[in-house]
Formats: structure tokens, C-alpha cells, sequence
């Protein structure tokens, strides 16, 4: 005969563990911060030695929300997704917040469908990634009033509220490094861009940056590629092929960048002697390329990091505050002075 498994522990039995009253539990399971640490741990302690779950469904109810944050990104095939998203799941759950993730491939249509499936399953807020959501979108979101912070791009549009960088101004660094070093023949491997506002901004600081020195950008020396090694490679060959060849290559992210550093060595093309690369977001392989990749540094954890505070701070039904980072140039062996010829 088989017996049945032992009730599942209950608010009253982490109570009487923890010797606090079950108010005292709930306290600590839905507002932490306002419990003194000695309450907090003994409560604590006793959820896990009795493997106490709250019933998600009274919990959400009784707030009114239901402790999960969704964030959109436009894919988790690139690193630095992959590192935002760890650093915004652990700054979420720091207070007692999951995180429910969706992809969208860089289609506005799927961002739309995405947001609207995370916010019917309770999420209450959003992150998102730039500003160039469909306008169907947009309106879905303000009449909800849900908080949600647009990431990685700056100066926020009106009534929007966003932590990030401004990626033209950014990118216009590495620009004026690279004329400074001699280079007059500059061109972009840039991603596509296409309903991607951070991949646009990149190209039009690249532009705004040379026009500044005199210098232009002419057909043949900007391609388009998607945040692919192949593609990245293909677009290249590309670039090389103009004659005169660039003495310079700007790259739209470090995906690309890397491509392009793997397909100079299989062109036979010294880096940086006779081509300089540069990428965009320092991921951690960068440094450990031979050469090391010259790349723009995003400030990546502490970006999502502050996402999930504004967030968690929306929720909680306090103030707001767009944010900018900086972005700053890391200058390593994949650059140098422009070859004389």
C-alpha cells in the first residue's frame, strides 16, 4: 500500500519555526527591507530548512503584482545579451523579483507580440532594448501605465524614460583616435539597421565624426551585415576590395570586429600595420585576440544593474530618473598609424 507524501509546509509552520508570528513571515516574504535582520534571518532560515513555498498566486493577489519583470532582447546569440541578462536576473532577484525573458530577432512585430505575452502573464514592468518600438506598441504600454525603462540608448525621446549611452557620440571617438592616427581612408562594417535605432545611431556618429574632419563616407566604404561571424567576414571582403583599399575599419559591435580581424588573417592583411579594426562593446574576448581588439567599453553590468533598480523603483511606485552612462575607448593592438603608401 502506498503512502502519501507529507502535507507541504504552510505559513503557520514557518511561523511557529521561526517562532514569529505568521505576519512577521509574510513581511519578510514580501517586503524584506522593512524586518530587522535578526527577524529576517531566523524567517529566512526557517523557509529553507522547511522548503516553504508561497503560493504565487494568493501573493500576487494580496499585492496586486505578481514579483516578475520581463525584458525583451533582440536575441541571446551575443555575449553581451547574455552578460546583461545575468546582471539584470541577479539584481532582480537581490529583491525577491524573477525575470522572464523573450527574444524578438529584431522585428517589430515580435517585440510587440513578446510584450504583450510577458504583460498578460503578470509582468509588472518591462525593459527594453532602444527606443524604436512600434508604435503599436508604445500605445499598448502607456495605457497599461506599466514601468519600463528602454536601455542602451541615449538622449531619452519626451516622456520616456531610459538608462544607457549615446551611441553616436560614442562611436565618434574612435573616430577622431583613428584621424588622429593618420587615417584618412576610414569605412564601417556596421549591423543592420534596420529597426535597430543603436546599430543606426552608430552609423550616423561614424558620418557626423568624419564630416567633422573633413573626411567622407562614401558608398563603398560602409556595408551592412548581421551580428554574424560569416556575415561579418563577407562584408570585410567587401570593404578590402575598393581601391583604394581603407586603412581603417569602424565596426558596429565586436562580433563583427572579430570577424573582420579572422578574415584580414586570411587575406593575408597585417593588422594594424596595413588595416586598423575597432569594435564596439569590449567583450571579454576582445583583450584575449592576438592582436588584442581596440573596442569601445560598455559599461554593461552596471547599465542592467540600474535598469532593475529604475524598475524595481517604478514598481514600487517611486520616482524615475533616465540615466546616462559613458562609453569610453579601449585602445589596444588592433590599431595604430595609418601605413604610408
Amino acid at each position: 500500500m502506498q503512502t502519501r507524501d507529507a502535507s507541504p509546509p504552510t505559513i503557520e509552520d514557518v511561523a511557529r519555526a521561526a517562532d514569529v508570528s505568521t505576519a512577521t513571515v509574510s513581511r519578510v516574504l514580501n517586503t524584506p527591507q522593512a524586518v530587522r535582520d535578526v527577524l529576517r534571518r531566523r524567517v529566512v532560515d526557517a523557509v529553507a530548512a522547511l522548503g516553504y513555498v508561497p503560493h504565487a498566486g494568493a501573493r500576487a493577489l494580496k499585492l496586486q503584482r505578481s514579483g516578475t519583470v520581463g525584458a525583451i532582447f533582440p536575441t541571446i546569440d551575443n555575449a553581451i545579451f547574455a552578460k546583461a541578462i545575468e546582471a539584470l536576473q541577479q539584481r532582480l532577484a537581490q529583491g525577491g523579483r524573477q525575470l522572464l525573458i523573450a527574444t524578438c530577432g529584431y522585428d517589430l512585430e515580435t517585440e510587440r507580440r513578446q510584450a504583450v505575452n510577458l504583460v498578460t502573464r503578470g509582468a509588472d514592468a518591462l525593459a527594453l532594448c532602444g527606443v524604436g518600438q512600434s508604435p503599436a506598441l508604445l500605445k499598448f504600454l502607456r495605457q497599461r501605465e506599466l514601468p519600463v525603462v528602454h536601455a542602451m540608448v541615449w538622449p531619452p525621446p519626451p516622456g520616456t524614460l531610459c538608462i544607457g549611452y549615446d551611441n553616436a557620440r560614442a562611436i565618434g571617438q574612435a573616430v577622431r583616435y583613428l584621424v588622429d592616427l593618420g587615417h584618412r581612408r576610414i569605412a564601417m562594417l556596421a549591423g543592420l539597421v534596420r529597426d535597430n535605432d543603436r546599430a543606426a545611431a552608430r552609423v550616423e556618429g561614424v558620418r557626423r565624426a568624419l564630416l567633422d574632419a573633413g573626411l567622407p563616407l562614401p558608398p563603398a566604404r560602409i556595408v551592412q551585415r548581421r551580428y554574424g561571424l560569416a556575415e561579418a567576414r563577407e562584408g570585410f571582403r567587401v570593404l578590402m576590395a575598393a581601391r583604394p583599399a581603407p586603412t581603417a575599419v569602424l565596426c558596429g559591435n565586436d562580433v563583427l570586429a572579430i570577424g573582420a580581424l579572422l578574415e584580414a588573417q586570411t587575406l593575408g592583411l597585417a593588422v594594424p600595420a596595413t588595416v586598423s579594426i575597432v569594435g564596439f562593446d569590449d567583450l571579454e574576448m576582445a583583450r584575449h585576440l592576438q592582436p588584442a581588439l581596440t573596442t569601445l567599453h560598455v559599461p554593461t553590468e552596471a547599465l542592467w544593474c540600474a535598469v532593475a533598480d529604475a524598475l524595481t523603483a517604478g514598481i514600487e511606485q517611486q520616482t524615475l530618473r533616465s540615466q546616462e552612462l559613458e562609453v569610453g575607448l579601449m585602445v589596444r593592438g588592433s590599431t595604430g598609424p595609418a601605413p604610408r603608401r
